[in-house]
């Protein structure tokens, strides 16, 4: 015997902010809210820059490419989050929990590209007003497009190796009070700045 400890944790228990019924009820309202609010925002900015064509530029492009990114966000993170208000015993599995990971990653890595390349794209316009057309031409924007989108594949694939890998073997009870403030912050920036 090597004295090593051999056990896995299966899966990982969330312990509530509150178990206050009036309290989980203004949480679920509130998150419910700025979920539902954010995937009609970034909704009406796809289908605005695809049915105007005024909008078939550069800029507009990364910019529904990005607002299809902040759907992707609001999607991995929110409804498991507001799944878990109303529930009792709050657990999520090991995969599920890897599964989160991966995506979280993937959006986190193209969207900090699609940033990149929309500034790359506001440089071009400012510095190079004459050449825009010719630098910002489609290939160019897909070329971006798909190099995001790889790069980011590539960082999360990256990180999953290296988390998959690691022995999880002590208490798997986490507080999710924290969790869910972070995720707040985050959705309040999202929405307001």
């Amino acid at each position: 015997m090597d004295g090593a400890n051999h056990s896995t944790v299966s899966e990982f228990v969330f312990l509530g902010i509150t178990n206050i019924w009036e309290i989980q009820l203004i949480l679920f309202m509130l998150s419910s809210m700025l979920y539902v609010t954010s995937m009609m925002g970034n909704s009406l900015i796809i289908l605005t820059v695809i049915y105007d064509h005024h909008l078939h530029s550069p800029m507009y492009f990364f910019l529904a490419n990005l607002s299809f990114i902040d759907l992707g966000v609001s999607s991995v993170i929110s409804p498991r989050m507001i799944y878990d208000l109303f529930r009792k015993h709050k657990v999520i599995s090991f995969n599920g929990c890897i599964t989160q990971i991966f995506f979280i990653h993937i959006i986190g890595g193209v969207e900090m590209l699609l940033l990149i390349a929309m500034a790359f794209d506001r440089y071009v316009a400012i510095c190079k007003p004459l050449h825009y057309l010719t630098i910002m031409n489609p290939r160019i924007c897909i070329f971006f497009f798909v190099a995001a989108w790889t790069i980011g594949l590539i960082h999360s694939l990256a990180q999953l190796a290296f988390v998959v890998k690691l022995p999880f073997c002590g208490p798997n009870v986490l507080d999710s009070a924290l969790f869910v403030l972070l995720i707040g912050t985050f959705v309040m920036q999202k929405l307001f700045f």
